[in-house]
Parts: C-alpha cells; structure tokens; sequence
C-alpha cells in the first residue's frame, strides 16, 4: 500500500492532491482552486479530476486523451474563451462527460459571454484560419506531376501515331 501510494504521488501534478481510489486502481486528482492558467500534467490512470475555480481559459488539443479511465471530470468555473480554441475542449466533453458540457459557461468574447458551452454552434465559435496541413500539399505537388506526366505522355503518344502513319504512307508508296 505504501509503495502504491509513493508511486501515485510521483505522478501527482505538484499544483494538486492526488488520493489513490484504491480498488478502483485509479487516482482522485484534485486541482480546484489553484489558481491555474493552464491544465497540468496528468497520469494516465485518473478516474476523477477536479479543475473548476481555476483561471483556465482553454485547453489545448490532445490535451486530455490520454485520460482513458477518466469517470469524472468538473471543470465548471473557469473564464473560458469560447472562441475556435475551445473547440477541442467542446467535443472531448461530449464524448467523455457530456453531463460536465453543462455547467460551463463562456466568459469572453462578449457576444457569447456567459452562454453554455455546450449550446455553442460553429457560427459562434469564430472562424479559425488554417493553413492546409503539409500532407495536404504534398499530395497536390504528387497529382499535379502525374497530371502533367499523363499528359505528356498523350502528346509524344499522339505525335509517335502521327509519324508513324507517315512512315507507314511512304513505306507503301
């Protein structure tokens, strides 16, 4: 129990208090009120995570995934910035907590501010401009080359059917 609790807590993020749910094999991971700008660190076998009353204003993508045995999440009272970055966010707590969607609410920009997360549309989000991701462009340099070698190929095609026809025409004659 000892050496289970030590190593729980080698994992524990320095900014909150871990307890080990013993059975469960899991960890209560509570951050609530730390004054926390950004989501910590986090083991891999959290069951519940307390982050409400924090200073979080979004969340960054991947954040959260490794968070599989999560069975609780409370991340209610945090400024959240309700524009295309929280989007992540959004869509990780409908899938795993969609019951938590509910008690967030927006704290800027204005015209969402204090709305539901959860009742935002992509129109209200804002309009996140992306560049096309590098696999994108290489796939358009791939088929614009194998477009200009097909069509290559149909014009010496084209002209090798043309001198042969002349070739055949003076050959008979």
């Amino acid at each position: 129990s000892l050496l289970f609790h030590t190593t729980q807590t080698e994992v524990c993020p320095p900014s909150c208090s871990c307890k080990p749910l013993g059975e469960m094999k899991g960890l209560h991971i509570d951050c609530s009120s730390r004054k926390l700008t950004e989501v910590p660190a986090l083991p891999v076998n959290t069951k519940r995570l307390y982050l409400q009353n924090n200073s979080l204003t979004s969340v960054p993508p991947g954040a959260l995934d490794s968070l599989r045995s999560l069975e609780e999440v409370k991340i209610f009272d945090n400024p959240w910035n309700c524009d295309c970055h929280i989007l992540y966010l959004k869509l990780w707590l409908e899938d795993i907590s969609a019951h938590s969607l509910e008690n967030i609410r927006c704290a800027k920009p204005g015209p969402v501010r204090m709305k539901p997360l959860r009742q935002l549309t992509g129109n209200e989000l804002g309009i996140c401009k992306r560049l096309l991701p590098i696999k994108c462009l290489e796939f358009f340099w791939r088929d614009l080359i194998l477009i200009a070698g097909a069509i290559i190929t149909l014009i010496l095609v084209a002209w090798a059917l043309k001198f042969s026809k002349k070739l055949v025409c003076q050959i008979n004659l």
